[in-house]
């Protein structure tokens, strides 16, 4: 039996695709929405994380952040307090890369082996196992791993050490942003001059300024069609908040992102947060340069 922790976009889809490979699941969330719609697909609910650590040694974490991991591993009905000793604990998170290496410490003292598994890939690549997963652990434990990332993924990175593959996240992430970033740009200055914004794209796919992206959110930002979402644009935030504590750590310049968080951040107020990233031309379309 897998346990899964954290129902949300991600972690119902990595249900949904267990109970397709005939894996028996368990899960929890907080939110009992979130439990009930998961509870269809046939995975077992449990009342706590501690119960989940009583049903499997084997425990998948998809939470908003840190924070909530720290909580759900240690807290007062966390997974260590029943959780079976040499179990491993895979963690989804897009997380706070040092608040992970540092749990991944504290759970050996516990002999509870620990993977951070960063995802790349939305909730639908998930459903249709092409994600790509990006490592940080043992070369042990990355291996027991794989056996699992095979049922929603199609290729799996070890990056090294507990915490690189959150860190590799994150630059994925700046990267994949940007893109789409761009692209709403591009699309937004295409309409207010004219440009028939379906052509528009079509032109950005057919050359050199080509990215997945224009393939993804295309069509989502040229419709307007926000919902369902398949990444929100609030945990977008979140990942470029701890993109730049990233690189301040490193002494790292990241202008880009620097503005990239601002206009995130006009998102946000403007009630936008819980919509498909791909939101973010909404923004664009009414905010002026002067308004960062």
């Amino acid at each position: 039996m897998i346990g899964i922790i954290g129902l949300g976009l991600v972690g119902s889809a990595i249900c949904k695709r267990f109970r397709e490979k005939d894996f028996q699941v368990v899960g929890y969330d907080i939110s009992p929405e979130a439990a009930n719609q998961t509870k269809r697909l046939g995975v077992e609910i449990s009342r706590s994380a501690e119960e989940v650590g009583l049903l499997t040694n084997i425990v998948i974490l998809s939470l908003p952040d840190s924070t909530q991991v720290d909580l759900v591993v240690e807290g007062p009905k966390g997974l260590l307090k029943t959780i079976a000793k040499n179990s491993l604990i895979i963690d989804t998170t897009t997380a706070d890369p040092q608040a992970s290496a540092e749990l991944a410490k504290r759970l050996k003292k516990r002999c509870i082996r620990f993977v951070d598994a960063s995802i790349i890939g939305s909730s639908k690549e998930i459903e249709n196992g092409s994600a790509v997963i990006l490592c940080g652990g043992s070369k042990e434990d990355i291996a027991e791993s794989k056996k699992i990332f095979s049922v929603f993924s199609k290729q799996v990175f070890h990056m090294g050490q507990n915490g690189k593959g959150a860190e590799t996240k994150l630059v994925a992430n700046l990267v994949l942003g940007l893109n789409r970033l761009a692209l709403a740009e591009g699309l937004n200055l295409g309409a207010k001059i004219g440009i028939n914004s379906k052509l528009l794209l079509e032109v950005l796919q057919s050359g050199a300024a080509y990215s997945r992206v224009m393939d993804h959110k295309g069509k989502r930002m040229i419709d307007a069609e926000f919902n369902p979402p398949q990444a929100r644009l609030a945990q977008h935030h979140k990942d470029v908040k701890l993109i730049l504590k990233l690189a301040k750590q490193n002494d790292a310049s990241t202008p880009l992102t620097t503005t990239h968080e601002k206009i995130l951040n006009q998102a946000l107020i403007a009630g936008l947060g819980d919509l498909d990233n791909s939101a973010v031309i909404q923004v664009l379309s009414t905010l002026m340069n002067n308004d960062l």
